[in-house]
């Protein structure tokens, strides 16, 4: 690691916000930003109003939000960023026709802010204050991998509203030093991130640890887990009592009997929401960013995570883990097996939805 490189791994949304809001102000050259959401809401306005300062003092500044994740912002919303020089991007706005449950349901779910060449952050958060009680995953980087990322994030702002956003170099694997960053494009046979957590579960030798809001894995990602637990690897999934999707907490529970007899372990999150996307291999191998352990994250949707080994940021996942771990109750079996008929049922109504939920 040059030791000019800092990475920080933050947990809880005001400390990454105020993080942020800095290194923001400390701005000179360019800004940029993609995301799913940004509220409009305390934070929303704290961002909004940090940006238009530093248009204003000639730094070049870009926002790209998916339109559907946008909710109540809109241009007027930026009107004072935009006559400062600020440019504003919405990713893909919904058509209503006969390609709406296809082309529609496709959104761009990447969480980039970066800043400078200097500045990097990759995760799991919005930029909104409705996240404020949760536990996240957001990674700030102090190193030249800025510059990786402002390349790939151009290629989105450029094509943002474009049919060849979803063409596959759009998704193509890219190396900086001894990480990995993948991103997904919607594909039902691509699938690359998902390809890589399975490669990664087989490739274990002592321990898994995942941390995903909504947890809905395909066929061959429960086999590669089982298989693992089989094989001796602790393996350790830990999701939110409650989410807020309560659909998916529905049909996640017909998933959890095989995978328990397999001896995986399933534990929930007490404390609020767990939105944390990030899984550790071995105490060594990390991924973190934005995807979820979901079909539609794997099938539908713009991902982006960062894949590597670095000691720093390894050492600090595993600590995080821990916490999350300490802050959680494990699975009981019998309870679930004695739930109540009517789950049962939701369960597998949802079933044939669960591409899309």
């Amino acid at each position: 690691m040059n030791v000019n490189e800092q990475y920080h791994l933050f947990s809880e949304p005001l400390s990454y916000y105020n993080e942020m809001i800095e290194d923001i102000e400390k701005a000179k050259d360019y800004i940029c930003i993609e995301t799913f959401r940004i509220g409009k809401d305390e934070i929303g306005d704290r961002f909004r109003r940090a940006l238009t300062r530093k248009a204003n003092e000639g730094v070049k500044v870009k926002l790209l939000i998916d339109y559907w994740g946008s909710g109540p912002v809109d241009n007027e919303y930026f009107s004072d960023l935009i006559k400062g020089g600020g440019q504003v991007r919405f990713f893909e706005k919904i058509k209503f026709n006969s390609d709406i449950f296809t082309r529609g349901h496709r959104r761009n779910h990447r969480k980039l802010l970066l800043i400078d060449d200097k500045v990097s952050y990759i995760g799991s958060s919005n930029l909104t204050g409705y996240n404020m009680n949760w536990r996240e995953s957001v990674l700030r980087m102090q190193s030249s991998i800025t510059c990786t990322f402002a390349k790939l994030f151009e290629e989105d702002f450029e094509s943002y509203n474009k049919y060849i956003f979803n063409n596959p170099s759009n998704s193509k694997q890219v190396n900086h030093d001894s990480f990995e960053i993948i991103r997904d494009v919607p594909s039902i046979t691509r699938k690359q991130i998902n390809n890589k957590f399975i490669g990664l579960i087989k490739e274990a030798k002592s321990m898994i640890n995942i941390e995903t809001p909504y947890f809905l894995p395909g066929f061959f990602l429960r086999k590669a887990l089982m298989d693992a637990a089989q094989r001796g690897v602790e393996v350790n999934v830990i999701l939110p009592r409650h989410s807020d999707v309560t659909l998916i907490d529905i049909l996640r529970n017909k998933y959890f009997g095989i995978l328990y007899k397999s001896g995986v372990n399933i534990l929930f999150y007490e404390m609020n929401n767990l939105h944390a996307k990030l899984m550790l291999v071995d105490k060594k191998i990390f991924a973190i960013g934005s995807s979820n352990f979901d079909y539609r994250s794997f099938r539908y949707m713009y991902e982006i995570m960062l894949i590597g080994d670095n000691e720093s940021i390894a050492r600090q996942i595993s600590a995080h883990v821990n916490t999350t771990i300490l802050d959680s109750k494990p699975f009981r079996y019998q309870n679930w097996k004695e739930r109540p008929l009517i789950n049962k049922i939701f369960e597998w109504m949802l079933l044939p939805f669960r591409h899309l939920l």
